[in-house]
């Protein structure tokens, strides 16, 4: 069974049009439509069964799995420290409603209203400092110093910054250890309220060890994990925190994290996904999909020139057929040889895991699950070195594995279809002018 034969897969989301988008559609219009039913208004050509609510849950099959999701937001988006937020904010929020201890009633909730109040006093702000300053804002505004400007202005002066303790990174964690680390993150969560003008919390609040750590990995400047946020969005997350722990003061980061995750990063792995061989193999393809069309050309050529039926120059359909239909799947990333076998290549990353390699590419998959830890960098990870040594010829026809989940499968065949329906009728329509053309009878 396929898709319909007008399903188109999803197109591909930048950030800039993923921004532009935001500012045309109110968030209680993007949470109805998103949020409650799993699925984006930016992810058309996601069938039912791919949804973010399914991958995120389990109920998906490889390559489609929360972990592909993963691996394809550190490996191809570099982004995968919004997955990493949204899975511990959701543990987070479920373990804070679950705590029955005493101490729950000293963080209180972060209101709407109060999420209002600070915003509107932000803005404020920003307009004052900013009419104080109007060259300086005049000469950085739109541009991406506009963060740093409006940080300079506040500050008074533009080479003045906060005082700060260097980020913790998991290769200095032999220094530090037990309450040494709590202290750092302790140390750079109180920088970042100093920095915000914030007032210092009540360490006394549950769960402040832990806001201190996801401050310090996630939401101060230079953050091992920094997430893509705006000065206003950042600055009005950490007066949040400083008041409560309740989860609620996430409010505002968690709307844009998830919007990001589901309208943008979800669509492109989709996508993503749906091809079935390597940059090398379908480049392959591409190449053999105009060779077989280019003797097809070739072959009804010559026998419009000879002296056989005009019959005979139907043969040419069938290079003519088979190139076009390789060139048009190859085009959305597929190779029709492995879509026979319902086959995909294997990541780079994931082909050297035997050997001497295993334990450690296990260690690295499952750190990338962990809520707190180094940046997201894979530039020192073996398999690198190794794969770019790799021959072309190897590369063309590496491992293949069985594709497991059933709606990738369904949206394959259906590619497949419209590929092979496009290549009949342009095969047709080249046969019909061969045949309607005299015959040459030079031999």
């Amino acid at each position: 069974m396929v898709l319909s034969l007008s399903y188109r897969r999803p197109q591909y989301v930048r950030r800039e049009t993923l921004d532009r988008r935001d500012s045309n559609v109110s968030d209680s219009d993007k949470e109805g439509a998103s949020l409650k039913s799993g699925r984006s208004s930016a992810s058309a050509g996601v069938p039912d069964a791919l949804t973010f609510n399914k991958i995120i849950n389990g109920g998906t099959c490889p390559p489609c799995t929360v972990r592909d999701f993963m691996n394809y937001l550190i490996y191809i988006e570099h982004a995968a420290e919004n997955l990493q937020f949204f899975l511990w904010h959701r543990d987070y929020a479920k373990r804070f409603q679950e705590a029955g201890t005493t101490d729950i009633s000293l963080a209180p909730e972060w209101t709407q209203a109060m999420e209002d109040e600070a915003a509107a006093k932000f803005q404020k702000d920003a307009a004052a400092q900013l009419k104080r300053e109007p060259e300086a804002a005049k000469i950085f505004k739109g541009t991406n110093f506009e963060k740093g400007a409006e940080m300079a202005i506040e500050n008074k002066d533009p080479f003045s910054t906060p005082p700060r303790t260097p980020a913790y990174d998991d290769d200095a964690s032999t220094v530090f250890s037990g309450s040494q680390a709590t202290t750092n993150y302790r140390s750079q969560a109180y920088d970042a309220f100093a920095a915000a003008r914030a007032k210092q919390p009540f360490s006394i609040q549950p769960f402040r060890e832990e806001i201190d750590r996801v401050i310090a990995t996630y939401i101060a400047d230079d953050a091992p994990r920094q997430l893509n946020l705006s000065a206003r969005e950042q600055k009005a997350t950490i007066h949040a925190l400083a008041y409560t722990t309740h989860p609620s003061a996430f409010r505002q980061i968690a709307r844009t994290i998830e919007n990001s995750l589901r309208r943008q990063a979800h669509p492109n792995f989709i996508r993503w996904t749906i091809c079935n061989g390597n940059p090398a193999r379908v480049f392959f393809a591409r190449g053999l999909g105009v060779s077989l069309i280019l003797l097809g050309t070739v072959v009804a050529v010559i026998l419009a020139l000879s002296h056989v039926g005009r019959g005979w120059r139907a043969l040419a359909a069938i290079g003519w057929v088979l190139g076009i239909a390789t060139l048009i799947a190859a085009y959305k990333g597929m190779c029709v040889v492995l879509h026979g076998m319902h086959h995909r290549h294997v990541r780079p990353w994931e082909l050297f895991v035997e050997g001497d390699c295993d334990d450690e590419m296990a260690s690295l998959k499952k750190g990338s699950f962990e809520s707190f830890g180094s940046a997201n960098s894979y530039e020192d990870e073996p398999w690198i070195v190794k794969y770019e040594k790799r021959n072309v010829l190897r590369k063309v026809f590496d491992r293949e594995v069985w594709i497991q989940e059933p709606a990738l499968r369904q949206i394959q065949d259906t590619i497949f279809i419209q590929s092979m329906l496009c290549a009949l009728f342009g095969a047709g329509v080249l046969s019909a002018i061969f045949v309607a053309v005299p015959a040459g009878g030079f031999f």
